[in-house]
């Protein structure tokens, strides 16, 4: 009953609905090993310097914060200034990793609202339309209008509300991930000027 902008707004949810799902995958597989865990066996391990053990530790964890881990400790014995840079690229590329596609769900969210609005403006335009055709003004004439003015009002805002949430989800858990890497990459600091000494 809402004409075209309904189908716009299907596909609006539909295109969300996948990219929640697999963002929400991927950040859930990404996040099972915890970040104070993890350190405390890398730190294990250099403390035996035995650096080949804390490399393969990082080569098994499927997290942002062991990439960023793996990329200083691979070139210990190096200058900080090297290591302390290779490790920020890192944390750069793992954020553009972790921010994929959360922008379509937050382009979404905030442009369905205003798609059902439309959708009620046009209802409204040929409920207007049909009484100015039909030459009189009954309840019978306006309702297909009003209908299709509500159809895309609700449904703009169901597709909306979910989008705004994930993305809010999205945001706080990439904000998340990034503290992790940085504070992983502190800590490897630490321990390879430690190491060195």
């Amino acid at each position: 009953s809402g004409g075209i902008t309904i189908y716009i707004l299907l596909s609006c949810s539909i295109l969300s609905l996948a990219i929640i799902i697999e963002r929400y995958m991927y950040y859930r597989r990404r996040s099972k090993i915890k970040r104070v865990s993890f350190m405390l066996g890398i730190s294990k391990e250099l403390e035996k310097e035995n650096i080949k053990k804390a490399l393969e530790i990082c080569k098994n964890t499927d997290t942002p914060f062991s990439s960023v881990v793996y990329s200083g400790l691979n070139l210990h014995g190096h200058n900080e200034m090297l290591i302390s840079n290779t490790m920020e690229r890192e944390v750069t590329i793992e954020t553009v990793k972790l921010e994929k596609y959360t922008s379509i769900v937050g382009t979404i969210g905030s442009t369905a609202v205003y798609i059902g609005l439309f959708g009620t403006v046009l209802g409204i335009i040929r409920a207007f339309h049909d009484i100015s055709v039909s030459g009189s003004g009954g309840i019978s004439v306006v309702i297909s209008g009003i209908s299709e003015s509500l159809a895309c009002t609700a449904m703009g805002l169901c597709v909306a509300v979910p989008a705004v949430i994930a993305y809010n989800y999205f945001t706080k858990s990439i904000d998340n991930f990034i503290t992790d890497m940085e504070l992983c990459a502190s800590q490897t600091m630490d321990l390879l000027a430690v190491k060195q000494k």
